[in-house]
C-alpha cells in the first residue's frame, strides 16, 4: 500500500482538530460553572471560583457516585445482552435471504422511528406484570429497545461483507466449532463488535425517559441526576455532574475512534490472525 500523501495527511490532521474542538466545546460552560460562584450577564467570566461544586457532587451528600457506577453497570448489562442478541441476528440478516426478511428488519427499526415516551408506555405494564418494575433488571432489559437496532444493524453490515466459506474450511482442517469461531469469525467481526458495542453503550448511557418509567425513581442514574440538579437551578452543580457525565463517553469515543474508520471489514480481519 502507498502512503498518503501530504494533503491526505494533512485534512485527517484537520479533521481530527475539527472533531476535538466539537467534543470540547461544550465542556467550556460546563466546566466554566463548575468553578463559578455566580456567574452573571454580561461578564465574560465569573468574579468569583469555588471548588464548593464539586465537593458536593463528589461528596457521599450527592448521590453522584453511586448514580456513575450504577449507569456504568447498567449500560454496560446492556451492552453485553445487545451484543449477544445483536451478532446471531446481524448474522441471520447479513448472510440469508428468506421470506418476511424486510418486515423483521422494519422491526428492528421500529424503536427508533416510534417516540421513546410511547415504547415507554407500552413496556411499562407488561413489566409491572412480570414484576420488573422500579428494578434494576427492568431498566438494563428496556435499555434493549433502543440499543439492540443499533447492534443488529452494524452487524448485519458486517455480514454482508462476510465470507462463510473461510468457516468451512477451518472445519474441513479438522477445527472445532468453538476454535472456527475464536480464530475465524470472531477476528473477521470484532470491528464490527467494536463499534456496535459503541453505539450500544452511549445509546444506553444516555436513556433518561425508559429509566425514569421503568426504574419509577427508585434506580437513579446519572441522567436521572443531572436533570434533577438541572431544573433546580443549580448551575455549578450542575456543570460538575455534567462534566462526570460527558467524560466516559468521550473517553470511549476516542479509545475506539480508530474502528469507526471502516477500514477493517469482515474479511480483512483474517490477515491478522
Amino acid at each position: 500500500m502507498q502512503n498518503d500523501s501530504p494533503w491526505l495527511r494533512a485534512f485527517r490532521g484537520l479533521a481530527g482538530a475539527v472533531l476535538i474542538v466539537w467534543l470540547v466545546l461544550p465542556l467550556i460552560p460546563l466546566a466554566i460553572w463548575s468553578f463559578a460562584r455566580g456567574w452573571f450577564f454580561p461578564d465574560i467570566l465569573p468574579k468569583q471560583w469555588t471548588l464548593s461544586a464539586w465537593e458536593y457532587a463528589l461528596s457521599d451528600r450527592a448521590g453522584v457516585i453511586d448514580s456513575l457506577g450504577l449507569t456504568i453497570g447498567i449500560s454496560l448489562a446492556a451492552t453485553v445482552l445487545s451484543i449477544l442478541v445483536g451478532v446471531p441476528a446481524g448474522r441471520a440478516l447479513g448472510l440469508y435471504k428468506f421470506r418476511g426478511k424486510e418486515l423483521i428488519e422494519l422491526l428492528i427499526l421500529a424503536p427508533t422511528i416510534v417516540p421513546g415516551i410511547a415504547v415507554a408506555l407500552g413496556i411499562h405494564s407488561v413489566f409491572i406484570t412480570l414484576g420488573l418494575n422500579n428494578t434494576v433488571g427492568g431498566v438494563v432489559l428496556v435499555h434493549l429497545v433502543p440499543t439492540l437496532p443499533y447492534m443488529v444493524l452494524v452487524m448485519s453490515g458486517i455480514f454482508a461483507n462476510y465470507d462463510p466459506a473461510f468457516e468451512s474450511q477451518a472445519r474441513s482442517l479438522g477445527a472445532s466449532w468453538l476454535k472456527t469461531f475464536w480464530y475465524v469469525t470472531f477476528p473477521a467481526i470484532l470491528p464490527g463488535i467494536i463499534v456496535g458495542g459503541l453505539f450500544a453503550f452511549l445509546v444506553s448511557w444516555s436513556q433518561y425517559i425508559l429509566t425514569l418509567l421503568i426504574g419509577g425513581g427508585r434506580v437513579v442514574t446519572l441522567p436521572l441526576l443531572l436533570f434533577n440538579f438541572a431544573t433546580s437551578g443549580r448551575n455549578d452543580i450542575t456543570g460538575a455532574i455534567g462534566i462526570v457525565y460527558i467524560l466516559p463517553g468521550i473517553i470511549i469515543l476516542i479509545l475506539t475512534a480508530r474502528h469507526l474508520s471502516g477500514r477493517n471489514g469482515a474479511v480483512g480481519g483474517f490477515g491478522r490472525i
